[in-house]
């Protein structure tokens, strides 16, 4: 099979991280277009609501999956630091070991999801007028979990050792599928909510089984097979010291954002359409930031297994800058384009103003901003990259997570209003970047000296 990997401790650093960028990039946008058509579709030719009620279910399901997506980030960095050592081996294990752990997680959170999810949305307050399809939306989806997390790990694994093409291949197959049975689904056979649902699930066990043919048949390190097949306790604890922290942070997240969701169910269905949508179109701003701030991880992981920290320096600097950019450009875009974009997610036959009127207030504010999210992540990000995840779940908790819902039971509570609902996005932002930038300096600065001292002793 041809070599995607990426040797990221040698030659000019620049075009390698926009090598490894774009197919991270492409493959987050055509997801995200994958899952904007699941919510044009429903939009647009499924009943009133039912946009809504599928956007209810996604701060939920980022709530329980969080974790093990966490740890598919510490398979991801442990992998990049055996591949800077050029220890194969490392990487098989830590490959072998990270399969498992989807398959394990993935059958434990489906059965989790399934049997939680009315509870769960009752609690959230979802309206009683979309809670049904709610509910039928996050049980067809928790059914088809396990195939999610093979992706994201094997993909994780890949990305570590420097392939982003493939697991880009692999979700541009799958995701036209999608598509297709989206179509198929609820134009064709009327199926609603649980049409989206089916046609998920089923593109997503096809990238699942693809990157398992391709991790049973290649001969990279990234291998797996019948006889290697087993959880490494070594290697388990390097991913559970890295992802585990980052899941956690994930899910504290998700936990505010619950919290803010549950603020906006309370102002009613309509609005929940035009906040779903907002938020469908900022996901490609924070999907192209985000892929510069896993480069940055990667990068800043296989140049911490060569020990050489001055490319990690020059890395920081320059995913920063380039997430920054590209949030800049993006969010403008989307704030001077949002009459136009928001109207491709509304029923044309029963058109409602407030949809639209409140996908452009929220995009105002938050889009607006986002560059400060790239720089947060990238920093974050980089901090997991030098083996302190544990610190950058810390900030982020704190900076982030616990001000927002400080925010809204202050600030909230006190002007009950959309606007000074979104402004906890950006405000968290500002302040978790400038506390991460803080933590990686100091750190950075440790980790360098006890790479040199050791590297003077043993000499």
């Amino acid at each position: 099979m041809r070599d995607f990997n990426i040797n990221m401790t040698e030659g000019k650093l620049f075009p390698k991280i926009v090598k490894f960028t774009v197919p991270v990039v492409l493959a987050g946008m055509l997801q995200l277009l994958y899952n904007a058509s699941d919510m044009v579709v429903v939009g647009k030719f499924a009943e009133q609501g039912s946009l809504g009620a599928v956007g209810a279910t996604s701060s939920l399901i980022n709530l329980i999956v969080n974790v093990f997506i966490g740890l598919s980030v510490g398979g991801c960095v442990v992998a990049a630091r055996y591949y800077g050592q050029n220890n194969h081996e490392g990487v098989c294990r830590t490959s072998n070991t990270a399969y498992l752990i989807s398959i394990i997680g993935g059958f434990s959170l489906a059965v989790i999801g399934f049997f939680l999810a009315r509870p769960l949305l009752t609690l959230m307050g979802t309206p009683d007028d979309v809670i049904d399809r709610s509910v039928i939306y996050m049980k067809i989806y928790f059914i088809g979990l396990p195939g999610n997390m093979i992706y994201n790990f094997g993909s994780a694994v890949m990305r570590g050792c420097g392939d982003t093409r493939r697991p880009l291949i692999y979700l541009s197959t799958s995701g036209l599928i999608n598509v297709l049975l989206n179509l198929l689904f609820v134009i064709v056979f009327k199926m609603g909510v649980a049409g989206v649902a089916t046609a998920t699930i089923i593109s997503q066990a096809l990238s699942a089984f693809m990157v398992t043919v391709y991790m049973l048949k290649t001969d990279a390190p990234c291998k797996i097979s019948r006889s290697t097949l087993k959880i490494s306790k070594k290697e388990l604890v390097m991913i559970m010291k890295i992802g585990l922290p980052s899941g956690i942070q994930g899910s504290v997240f998700s936990i505010s954002n619950v919290l803010i969701q549950s603020s906006v169910n309370s102002f009613g269905s309509v609005v929940m359409d035009g906040n779903t949508a907002a938020v469908n179109v900022e996901g490609f701003i924070y999907t192209a930031m985000n892929s510069v701030a896993q480069a940055a991880m990667s990068f800043v992981s296989q140049n911490y297994g060569a020990a050489k920290f001055d490319r990690i320096k020059k890395t920081v600097r320059e995913c920063a800058a380039l997430a920054a950019g590209i949030g800049a450009f993006m969010g403008a875009v989307a704030v001077i384009l949002s009459p136009y974009i928001l109207k491709l997610y509304v029923n044309a036959e029963i058109p409602d103003p407030q949809v639209i009127q409140t996908g452009q207030l929220r995009l105002s504010v938050i889009a607006s901003m986002y560059l400060l999210c790239g720089v947060m992540d990238t920093l974050s990000y980089s901090v997991r990259g030098i083996g302190h995840s544990t610190v950058s779940m810390i900030v982020a908790l704190v900076g982030a997570c616990a001000f927002r819902i400080l925010w809204i039971y202050t600030a909230f509570a006190a002007d009950r209003s959309l606007l000074t609902l979104y402004m906890s996005y950006p405000i968290s932002w500002a302040l978790t970047a400038s506390a991460h930038l803080i933590c990686f300096t100091l750190l950075f600065k440790k980790e360098r000296d006890k790479i040199q001292t050791y590297s003077a002793i043993k000499e």
